[in-house]
């Protein structure tokens, strides 16, 4: 059977028994390892340019912790951690080409990391997810399960990406490549941040929320249970809205809202190129 085939079949029943949890590890154990190449992916883009989830592969990752056991992977008295057999951690060696700097980072195995990515201590990159090669992942970042993460982005101190597992059918937090994500950053369930953008520190978003384009003085939001889409070299800002209730006013109470000030720029691109520089540093 392949995967999708193994999928359908550990999917329909309840409990493994003796003669099906070989066969079990066996699958998952290919699973993980086309999730660590890269071979199979949480979300695709399809052919009309849209990011779709795939939700056998998203599925099949929830297979791992329902039939997993909890297992301990402890290295020593001072390195213990516990978690299920079928989720241990991301195997890495010199040749992938993946600079890891020590001091506490993890990374799930399940997750396709790209030669050329770049992290710093400490940062998590849970299950399922995609970084694609040129990234650089900095201190107290988070990459949640499935999200998917494009060519040279720039995930600033403190700032998290969403996990979005289930359910199956929702499509993943994605960040298109070329983005600048400044510190403090959320970006958080049904969000897509298109190529070229950046988001200034503190920026947070969620498919719920309302973007002020002011450039095109537009209004942009989630539409019919489709992703918040972020538009290409968009440069987004904290911002706030006036409350219009009479406490409100009395109080002089206004709301968070993210806000396009500008497009990118020659002078916005010479501003994050300091990406570059840390890279070869």
């Amino acid at each position: 059977m392949n995967l999708q085939e193994s999928y359908d079949y550990f999917s329909n029943i309840k409990a493994l028994n003796n003669e099906n949890h070989e066969d079990f590890i066996e699958f998952a154990n290919s699973l993980l390892m086309e999730l660590n190449y890269g071979i199979i992916r949480a979300a695709e883009k399809n052919t009309d340019g849209e990011w779709v989830a795939n939700s056998w592969v998203k599925e099949s990752i929830l297979l791992l912790f329902k039939f997993g056991t909890m297992t301990d992977f402890s290295i020593n008295e001072d390195f213990r951690f516990f978690d299920k057999n079928t989720i241990p951690l991301h195997p890495f060696h010199i040749k992938d080409n993946v600079r890891i700097v020590p001091g506490g980072t993890s990374v799930r195995n399940g997750s396709y990391i790209a030669p050329g990515v770049i992290m710093m201590p400490p940062a998590y990159v849970n299950i399922g997810a995609y970084v694609d090669s040129g990234t650089m992942i900095d201190s107290h970042a988070l990459v949640g399960s499935c999200a998917q993460l494009g060519k040279n982005i720039h995930l600033s101190a403190a700032s998290q990406i969403g996990g979005v597992l289930e359910p199956a059918n929702a499509v993943p937090v994605v960040i298109e490549d070329n983005v600048m994500i400044g510190g403090n950053c959320g970006v958080y369930e049904g969000v897509i941040v298109r190529k070229g953008a950046v988001l200034g520190s503190g920026i947070i978003l969620t498919s719920s929320m309302k973007v002020y384009d002011m450039v095109n003085e537009t209004i942009i939001q989630s539409v019919d249970g489709k992703p918040l889409n972020i538009p290409e070299n968009a440069v987004v800002v904290a911002g706030s809205r006036g409350m219009k209730s009479e406490f409100a006013q009395e109080y002089d109470l206004s709301l968070y809202t993210p806000i396009i000030i500008k497009y990118r720029d020659e002078k916005t691109t010479s501003k994050t190129s300091l990406t570059d520089i840390l890279r070869q540093g």
